[in-house]
């Protein structure tokens, strides 16, 4: 059983800057992949960051330049800096984490996947 609790989320003007952590308990060795999801009112989920097992990225249109994804395996965190935020960024924030996917014959973390761990969820809000 795995459990991830999220946390840094908040409320910013436009522009502005937030990190939000993700820490990670229980058999961790199975998480290939970890990532972040977001839900607005109204709106579906959307995949906005995902990081694999060798390091490797993968980062929604409407967040690339602007987010970071990127982990400390030693604590078991896996964090998501977003800077430049936008009155569109706001949404709930989920960690998620599962195993790879195998598409086309290759393994990889997507971004459009129902991985099979998620946390609780943590508010940003960008006015």
């Amino acid at each position: 059983h795995v459990q991830l609790v999220e946390s840094g989320g908040g409320s910013v003007q436009a522009g502005g800057s937030l990190n939000l952590s993700c820490a990670a308990t229980g058999k961790t060795n199975v998480l290939n992949c970890m990532g972040w999801f977001r839900q607005a009112p109204g709106k579906e989920r959307e995949g906005v960051a995902v990081l694999d097992a060798h390091g490797a990225t993968h980062y929604a249109d409407s967040v690339k330049g602007r987010f970071t994804i990127s982990q400390d395996s030693a604590k078991n965190t896996l964090y998501l800096h977003m800077n430049s935020l936008k009155p569109e960024d706001t949404a709930m924030y989920y960690c998620v984490a599962g195993g790879t996917r195998l598409r086309n014959g290759v393994r990889s973390c997507p971004l459009d996947e129902q991985y099979e761990f998620w946390g609780q969820g943590t508010q940003v809000t960008v006015s």
